[in-house]
């Protein structure tokens, strides 16, 4: 965004309305103050993204999806913000300056960005040496593989040839110093061998996040090296924990779930094969914030670990995960095959179907995968299958879920519920009333700790605070922007009051501060909107009133917890603010 003036951002914001250009991408229809359609970001057919004209942004209310005029170009055509600048500059016929791509202004540019363009090329880079004499033997295994070249196309497959510098060359050819090309994690260095390839002698797989944009690499070795697989390292742009191999399409599946694979290939070749919704973990164990953004596309995960021990232990490890994020799993049993590329290449796409259809559910596959560590012909370890049975029981929750389990699992192993039910209870008494990894009383995700109410008030107070002038002054008059503990909620309020300052209150304008997508959805859920659904103003006033306390006593609770118990100074100006508090009386008028 450097490369523009803010004032020739604002110019191209306010003559790009952004009802009419989001209508010019997806129908949209006046609900009430705002507009909405069906959200071209996730899996949906019914409208569940509102346009806010006054406020010129959007947000979309089943996946999260938020931001103003230039971020909604951005994700739907898969473009960077400055060639989002040149579509609504044509668009409202304003002329761009001509930006200097010399390689001064390059190393000037903001480093992620400068990665992200050096992977790009990179990706260019593998993708020609693959059709190139020197890339036979990656385009030979891909091929026996069974991959078609719409399909290597599709997913940009590449080759890293066998010398292991053509990469670092390439690139610095263009212009890119050690330093950055050490940064970007596909170039690394020692003494002996100085700079030299990340990849060479590899198919190589191009990860890319859900706006197409490439931010990392997978490889696999051609021959005997080792290891088999090999993934980029972590970088400014590249985080495994939080990227899924091939969400970027299949978010777009319209399929009623998503399936997790275990490698590259199978996702592939389930692509291949029709089934779009596959995606794959980056090399590592299945984590929490991968569920969390599996959340934000469907509600049920289909497993295809591999069908041997570790595969198990994989999906044993994947399953409390997700539930905890509040998705449904099940397995897809692949016997006799180890994989779905095996399975899909012996039995065809239509079997695989029927294999989806009849997937398993996480509880029963928990079960059988249990019954195997016990001999049911021996009353001793068949007693203790039942210990082990009613242990994991006492991880669901308290009420009708639990029950619903022990209902289940008394129907599969021919109990009486009473008597199952007894077990369990028994069992919990004698664990102390939990297990050694309890379940919570709601699911992670749902839990109401202090700090989650302490965070949905101060988000709160954001949404009333940039609704308009009026309330951001009232609410001003009381709360300084250093009482949000919340960073997020705290920077935001600064901003507002530096808009303010200014001349005007500008809520879209405020993503250009915020880069990471976290930040930006919830940045959008706060600014969509009304604060609440209010009958009239003395509601309104009520609800402000109670909110700005909330906001207040949580600073000087976090202050009371943060501070050195030594500073007796300190302490006594937060006991004077507590004082202050109890004494506030609110006015609005």
């Amino acid at each position: 965004m450097s490369f523009y003036s803010q004032d020739l951002v604002e110019e191209i914001r306010a003559r790009s309305d952004i009802v009419d250009v989001i209508s010019s991408y997806i129908k949209l229809q006046r609900k009430g103050s705002n507009y909405v359609g069906v959200c071209p970001f996730h899996n949906d057919r019914n409208p569940s993204m509102s346009v806010n004209q006054p406020r010129q942004i959007y947000h979309c209310f089943s996946c999260g999806a938020g931001g103003d005029v230039f971020k909604f170009v951005m994700e739907y055509e898969n473009l960077t913000f400055p060639e989002a600048m040149k579509v609504l500059a044509e668009r409202a016929g304003i002329s761009l300056p001509k930006r200097e791509t010399s390689k001064e202004a390059r190393q000037q540019a903001d480093i992620k960005a400068q990665i992200m363009e050096m992977n790009k090329l990179a990706a260019k880079f593998y993708y020609y040496t693959l059709r190139q004499p020197a890339g036979k033997v990656g385009l030979d295994y891909l091929l026996r593989r069974q991959l078609s070249q719409e399909t290597i196309h599709r997913f940009g497959l590449g080759y890293a040839d066998q010398y292991s510098n053509s990469l670092y060359q390439y690139l610095k050819n263009k212009g890119y110093s050690d330093q950055l090309l050490k940064e970007s994690g596909l170039v690394q260095a020692d003494e002996k061998r100085g700079m030299y390839d990340k990849f060479w002698n590899r198919v190589i797989f191009p990860i890319m996040d859900i706006r197409n944009r490439v931010i990392g690499f997978g490889g696999r070795v051609m021959g005997d090296g080792k290891p088999k697989y090999l993934n980029s390292p972590e970088t400014k742009v590249f985080d495994k924990s939080r990227n899924l191999y091939g969400l970027h399409l299949a978010r777009l599946s319209r399929k009623p779930n998503i399936i997790l694979c275990e490698g590259y290939m199978d996702v592939i070749a389930m692509h291949q094969a029709g089934f779009p919704q596959a995606v794959a973990s980056l090399g590592t164990a299945f984590t929490v914030q991968q569920s969390a953004i599996l959340k934000r596309y469907t509600n049920e995960v289909l497993l295809t670990y591999d069908n041997d021990e570790a595969g198990v232990r994989a999906a044993l490890r994947a399953i409390p995960i997700l539930r905890d994020a509040g998705l449904s799993a099940k397995i897809i049993n692949m016997e006799p095959y180890k994989d779905p590329d095996e399975f899909i290449k012996a039995m065809g796409a239509e079997s695989f179907q029927k294999r989806i259809d009849e997937a398993e559910s996480s509880f029963s596959f928990e079960l059988r995968t249990m019954e195997r560590q016990y001999d049911f012909e021996e009353p001793e370890s068949k007693t203790a299958f039942y210990k082990a049975l009613s242990e994991k029981l006492l991880t669901y929750e308290q009420g009708i879920e639990r029950n619903n389990y022990i209902q289940a699992a008394a129907k599969r192993y021919h109990l009486g519920y009473e008597e199952l039910s007894d077990m369990v209870n028994r069992i919990g008494k004698h664990l102390g009333g939990l297990t050694r990894a309890p379940a919570p009383t709601k699911p992670i995700s749902q839990r109401k700790r202090p700090e989650d109410l302490s965070l949905r008030s101060q988000r709160l107070l954001i949404t009333f605070m940039s609704s308009e002038e009026r309330m951001f002054l009232a609410v001003r008059r009381y709360v300084e922007p250093e009482e949000f503990t919340d960073p997020l909620c705290r920077k935001v309020a600064e901003l507002l009051e530096e808009q303010q300052k200014k001349g005007h209150l500008n809520p879209a304008a405020l993503f250009q501060y915020f880069t990471e997508e976290e930040d930006q959805q919830n940045l959008s859920a706060m600014l969509h909107g009304t604060p609440l659904a209010l009958s009239g103003k003395e509601e309104e006033k009520k609800a402000l009133q109670e909110t700005i306390l909330r906001v207040k006593q949580s600073s000087i609770a976090y202050q009371m917890t943060h501070m050195d118990p030594n500073n007796v100074e300190m302490l006594q100006k937060i006991i004077q603010k507590r004082r202050e508090i109890e004494k506030l009386h609110i006015s609005l008028d």
